[in-house]
């Protein structure tokens, strides 16, 4: 059975044979040292690409969606340029999530 990394969303979700159950929530804790950030028209319904520059981690997109969950509900389709959203710096999710 494959093993997922630390930054996957699906990484303290259940297996069973070679099906994902739901997945878990993994909340990421506001931190007085989250940053406010008005999303830029570059990373419009891209998180990706946000994550990768932020954190050197495409696969960390869905942080952004935990973090901020009253203002975004679609991981994609809410991320609009001009929303703003809080954003954990990446010493925090290194404590938070071991990545």
């Amino acid at each position: 059975m494959a093993k997922y990394s630390r930054s996957s969303p699906y990484y303290s979700t259940d297996r069973f044979g070679k099906f994902l159950d739901v997945m878990t929530d993994r909340p990421i804790k506001a931190k007085s040292a989250d940053i406010l950030y008005k999303i830029d028209k570059v990373y419009e319904y891209r998180p990706d690409l946000l994550a990768h520059d932020l954190y050197g981690s495409a696969s960390l997109w869905w942080v952004f969606t935990q973090r901020n969950p009253d203002v975004i509900q679609d991981p994609i389709f809410d991320f609009k340029a001009g929303r703003n959203i809080y954003i954990p710096t990446k010493d925090q999710l290194n404590s938070d999530l071991g990545v």
